[in-house]
């Protein structure tokens, strides 16, 4: 259904108005949901790999200081006696691997000279020399140690735990080394997703363990700055029994990469666990997709319904301003009629005098016929008898062609309109009236005025209505009616003045309004200047009043001078 050009602006702004009225209540609860969800989800998923990290650290924790224990009690058990006999320490290495299922590759005993007096296992290390070794000197300093993963006079990575002794007043050093496959395992589990993984570096940034899928390694450095920011300070990492995380970018591919780091080995180690912060919350994206989704499908469910609706109304609002401009017909048509009553005195006594000559003069005629016709003169009498009857009938029509024309039921559409004739027409069919109230009128029209291009029996009903209130103003006591039309700019004017009574400051606001009038109860209606307000206005005109009580009233009508013609419009 097309619409008129006014409806359009209405219905885009209705359908603006229900679409943001029902979609920023969603938008804003969607922001709400997404933040607390982001932050929840967030949360939880920081504490899910912090809580996996922190069961992992105590698995390897408990497994080196296991190992540790083995040794020392294996050292207690044997004492001496692993430096008499190999078959001996051959034992003591099977039942270390039986208990702890061949963690223990080998085991040795190193004087404090660096010299292994005693060795069982698979290599030929008897009487090898770690006098130079930083894990021998480091067991030499301590009751019990656990060295960094390195390679040593075997060549592969492994790493040793050793337990200091003092038999027969010499000082001496237990050594087992540990299976660096079993030991890599516990911490090769640790998987999420489809980028998370776990390391263990030492404070050198030295790998402890072989980590799969591994892209990059941070500087060692920067995690303990990870760890400084959240425990105080790097040297306290052995004192903290919890783990610290944060995201940060990876230097490698540039993407955020979560971080969550706990200490081993009294600080010695950092157990590392590192997620590409994109897959940790893959979750979170998924959601985040499938809410704008619900957002954009619930747009263009709201979108569609207020396409639909506001057609709806704007359809019912055409209907009702149809109606409505079929009932101001009707109050314009009950309006000119009321006018046409109060013309109607006026009319009969203009069109009195006409018929009264007329009879005047045809009883003349009858009188010169029952004599008969017997001079010239009787004929001349005659014929002129019957030219003043011919006079007074054409005016007789002229009278009554205005007064049809006025009241002729016309559609109210648009032609050229010489606004200056059309005042003249309507003080035609008001001087009589004008002279029963001794109301002189005085016409200031001017001439080769643009046509205006309006409604011409709405625009004759604005003036008669115009004129017809400033008589009913001087009907006590006369007074002069002055009319003048004026060109100023794009617009014509109309000005009805009257030296009537005048209107109150307090009525001058409520003229307009309908059913308004300070005329005594049968004499007005009180739609007369409601009609004339909405008809200009619909011209896209103003009717604008100034009045004075005691000196009178000034109506001025200013309507725009419209050039174009209809077939214009169209194309």
């Amino acid at each position: 259904m097309a619409y008129h050009p006014y409806y359009s602006p209405f219905r885009r702004r209705m359908i603006l108005l229900i679409i943001l009225a029902s979609l920023l209540p969603i938008m804003f609860l969607a922001f709400a949901w997404s933040s607390h969800f982001q932050s929840s989800y967030s949360e939880k998923t920081i504490a899910h790999a912090e809580s996996l990290v922190e069961q992992h650290r105590q698995n390897v924790d408990i497994f080196l200081r296991q190992c540790l224990s083995e040794l020392q009690i294996i050292a207690d058990l044997a004492g001496q006696e692993m430096l008499r006999d190999g078959e001996v320490l051959e034992d003591l290495l099977t039942i270390l691997q039986t208990r702890s299922q061949d963690v223990f590759v080998d085991i040795g005993v190193v004087s404090s000279d660096g010299r292994q007096v005693a060795y069982a296992g698979p290599l030929q290390l008897d009487g090898a020399d770690y006098s130079e070794a930083e894990w021998f000197r480091q067991a030499m300093n301590r009751q019990s140690y656990i060295s960094d993963v390195f390679s040593g006079l075997r060549g592969s990575p492994h790493f040793i735990v050793a337990d200091h002794r003092v038999w027969g007043g010499r000082e001496f050093v237990v050594r087992a080394t540990i299976d660096f496959a079993t030991f890599n395992d516990l911490i090769d589990d640790i998987s999420l997703g489809h980028t998370g993984l776990a390391y263990i570096v030492d404070r050198a940034g030295t790998l402890q363990v072989h980590a799969r899928r591994m892209e990059f390694t941070p500087d060692p450095r920067e995690l303990l700055e990870i760890i400084s920011e959240n425990v105080g300070s790097a040297a306290g990492i052995e004192r903290t029994a919890g783990v610290v995380s944060t995201i940060r970018k990876s230097p490698g591919t540039g993407k955020d990469v979560l971080f969550v780091v706990a200490p081993l080995k009294d600080g010695d180690w950092l157990l590392v666990f590192q997620q590409e912060a994109d897959d940790a919350f893959a979750a979170l994206k998924t959601a985040r997709i499938l809410a704008l989704s619900g957002i954009l499908l619930t747009a263009f469910a709201v979108g569609a319904m207020a396409f639909v609706l506001s057609g709806r109304m704007v359809r019912m609002l055409q209907k009702i301003d149809k109606e409505k401009e079929t009932m101001n017909e009707q109050v314009i048509k009950a309006g000119k009629l009321a006018s046409l009553g109060e013309l109607a005195a006026g009319i009969g006594h203009e069109i009195n005098n006409p018929v009264a000559i007329m009879m005047e003069e045809a009883g003349w005629v009858e009188d010169i016929l029952a004599d008969g016709i017997q001079t010239e003169q009787d004929k001349a009498e005659i014929k002129r008898a019957l030219a003043q009857i011919r006079t007074q009938g054409r005016r007789c029509r002229e009278i009554t062609h205005k007064l049809l024309t006025f009241a002729r039921k016309r559609e109210p559409s648009h032609s050229d309109v010489d606004l200056s004739a059309l005042v003249r027409e309507m003080v035609e069919l008001s001087l009589q009236r004008a002279r029963f109230a001794n109301v002189e009128i005085v016409q200031d029209l001017a001439e080769n005025l643009p046509p205006l291009y309006v409604s011409y029996s709405e625009l004759q009903q604005v003036a008669l209505n115009l004129i017809n209130n400033a008589l009913d103003a001087m009907e006590e006591k006369g007074g002069v009616l002055t009319l003048s039309t004026i060109r100023q700019g794009d617009n014509l004017v109309l000005s009805v003045e009257d030296t009537g009574h005048g209107i109150p400051k307090t009525n001058l606001n409520r003229i307009f309004d309908p059913f308004f009038t300070t005329k005594p109860v049968g004499k007005g209606t009180g739609l007369g200047l409601s009609i004339c307000y909405g008809i200009i206005q619909k011209m896209g005109g103003k009717l604008e009043v100034a009045s004075r009580v005691g000196h009178g009233s000034k109506f001025t009508v200013s309507l725009p001078i419209r050039a174009k013609r209809p077939e214009e419009d169209e194309g």
